[in-house]
């Protein structure tokens, strides 16, 4: 089957005349027929070769429920399954399909044209935790707050349906159905909609390495996994096994969906280092492919954000310089290094850090590995990078993993003080990244983030729970890991949003609104040139000192780590230069009544656990 950018082709789509067109790969079937619920229709579908089958039919209706009868090739089994590219689950994984018109939202957003890549902050929520209603329509009502945060593009957390009502969203099992919980498909065409309105672009995570373990039939279809590969969920998606090129096709159609009938802007493509491909073009390839010529037709830019855990600059270089084309990638290793800084006892995956030192690095190269040993790893690590534009590359002091994988899901605001808290935000802030704050980060938000599930398989319930306990044995973390199962690690899980009212809260979200607006106000603070950058640590102060600049602008921004008063030696081109930003200020409810931190020769004095940002432009 060819791949048409401009519609979808496979599972039940309706066509300009109304009709159904029905497509499934099942080339484990000796018969295929679809049963529509309503009237009890069965149709029988014809095979098109290379385990394809088709149907066109002027017998089935929008909103119908329906599911396919498979007779199986081998055995002469049957088996009823929903559609694997269903739209809509309205009673979950373990129910019906119904099908759903992507062509009949009426969009009113033909003159939007995106938001430039290098102009992205992002603002990550999950949907059932960001508001108390936890859905489509709820976000909506919050998205004047967003833009007066200063927010460009929001990130939502996967919303491919999974079992139950409550989850991350990495357990989904139908890849194009949108959560019936969360509104379904039209309910996201009109968030999206609405955020175009008002100038917001939207980031949407999407799962191509695993499939969740409730209601997955997809090895009841067809060869979808492979035995070569095995990731931690299990069996690996097949990209480049016998059967492989309609699974690529599967997902690379998922890809063009969101972007072409959702009118997504950006993919972030969760944890690729666990996509196991060696075909000539890997899978990640051929998506940016795809999403170029979709791009080229509809006159919009797309782009693809990869959560990587491998310090590979392939990932991100262009295909015409062998690389698979990715737009930007996470830089976990930022945050490490940050956390380390501020105290994070070195366990885990934090052993390889050392605080301002890495930093500094990161701030300088990106990656902070960069084919150094790693001692947690146990062996040499990352590649240098070449003349990469910082805005490949995406930072945070938090983001969900860092906070719900945490054993009791303690945010930044459990764990360091509020002046601690305005330090780490000015490190995201001042780097020459794409900064990206987690939902409620904003306001020192202290209700956890939770890793929480609604399974209906027991085994699969205490099987989660056994998981979770034996995730933490690198992290020798005291109390109870909480149960994922429970509605109340659900509940603990979500946002209060009463606390922005409240002073201290107040004053931190007034302190994340004018880092922001810096990155508006500010070319320097916008320029993404990793040339024009100069970081340096002073590891026996636990200070870092941050240059960059763009033309006639530059800033230095002096961090201060520790709990303790610090004196450094500036250049002396900034004894006179403006104080845009001092955290000790009691206008930030800092201990510090006064702003004159210049002592004689370019002396500077930092108070503890503070962040000073000073500014200069040439006439």
């Amino acid at each position: 089957m060819e791949i048409d950018i401009q519609k979808r082709k496979i599972g039940l789509n309706f066509n300009e005349d109304g009709a159904a067109e029905i497509r499934l790969w099942a080339p484990f079937a000796a018969q295929v027929s679809i049963l529509i619920e309503v009237g009890e229709l069965t149709l029988q579908l014809f095979d098109e070769g290379y385990g394809y089958w088709y149907l066109q039919t002027d017998q089935i209706r929008k909103h119908d429920q329906y599911r396919f009868k498979i007779t199986s090739l081998t055995d002469g089994e049957t088996l009823y399954r929903a559609d694997p590219a269903s739209l809509l689950q309205k009673e979950g994984p373990n129910g019906s399909s119904t099908t759903f018109d992507l062509n009949a939202f009426s969009w009113t957003d033909a003159d939007w044209q995106g938001v430039n890549l290098n102009d992205l902050v992002i603002y990550e929520l999950h949907t059932g935790t960001f508001t108390p209603n936890g859905d489509f329509a709820a976000i909506e009502t919050k998205l004047d707050y967003l833009i007066e945060l200063g927010i460009t593009a929001i990130e939502i957390m996967p919303v491919a349906q999974f079992s139950g009502n409550r989850n991350w969203g990495y357990d989904g099992v139908f890849p194009f159905a949108v959560q019936n919980t969360y509104g379904g498909p039209s309910s996201l065409q009109h968030l999206v909609n609405a955020c175009h309105a008002k100038g917001l672009a939207i980031i949407l995570d999407v799962v191509y390495n695993h499939v969740g373990p409730e209601g997955n039939y997809f090895s009841d279809f067809g060869e979808y996994f492979t035995d070569k590969y095995q990731t931690p969920w299990g069996k690996a998606i097949n990209f480049d096994d016998a059967g492989c090129d309609a699974v690529r096709n599967f997902f690379i159609e998922n890809a063009l969906m969101w972007f072409r009938d959702f009118h997504i802007d950006v993919l972030r493509l969760d944890a690729v280092h666990a996509i196991k491909d060696f075909s000539p073009v890997h899978i990640l390839a051929d998506i940016k492919n795809y999403t170029e010529k979709l791009s080229q037709t509809t006159g919009r830019p797309y782009q693809l954000i990869a959560e990587l855990d491998l310090n590979d600059e392939r990932y991100i270089r262009h295909q015409s310089e062998y690389g698979y084309g990715m737009d930007a990638q996470w830089v976990d290793e930022f945050h490490h290094a940050l956390r380390v800084c501020t105290g994070q006892v070195k366990e885990g995956y934090y052993s390889d850090f050392n605080g301002v030192a890495d930093l500094a690095k990161s701030y300088q190269d990106a990656y902070v590995y960069t084919g150094q040993y790693s001692p947690h790893r146990k062996r040499k690590f990352g590649m240098p990078l070449q003349e990469v534009s910082g805005a490949k590359f995406v930072v945070f002091s938090q983001n969900h993993d860092q906070v719900g994988n945490r054993m009791l899901g303690e945010r930044s605001s459990a764990l360091v003080s509020f002046e601690m808290l305005k330090v780490m935000a000015g490190a995201v802030f001042c780097s020459p990244f794409l900064p990206l704050i987690f939902m409620g980060e904003e306001w020192a938000e202290t209700n956890p983030f939770q890793f929480f599930v609604s399974h209906s398989d027991e085994e699969l319930i205490e099987a989660v729970r056994k998981g979770r306990k034996a995730e933490f044995a690198d992290f020798h973390t005291h109390g109870e890991t909480p149960d994922p199962q429970a509605v109340s690690t659900f509940e603990r899980s979500k946002l209060d949003w009463e606390k922005t009212a409240e002073p201290r809260h107040k004053i931190m979200l007034s302190y994340y609104k004018t880092l922001i607006a810096f990155r508006k106000k500010y070319p320097v603070f916008a320029n993404l040139d990793r040339q024009n950058v100069y970081a340096v640590a002073f590891p026996e102060q636990n200070c870092l000192m941050l240059r960059r600049w763009k033309d006639s602008e530059e800033i230095l921004a002096l961090f201060n780590f520790s709990q303790q008063k610090q004196t450094l030696s500036i250049d002396p081109s900034f004894q006179h230069a403006s104080v845009l930003l001092d955290s000790s200020l009691m206008q930030w409810n800092g201990p510090n009544q006064e702003s004159n931190h210049i002592m004689a020769e370019s002396q500077l004095n930092l108070f503890p656990e503070s962040i000073l940002i000073l500014y200069k432009a040439d006439a």
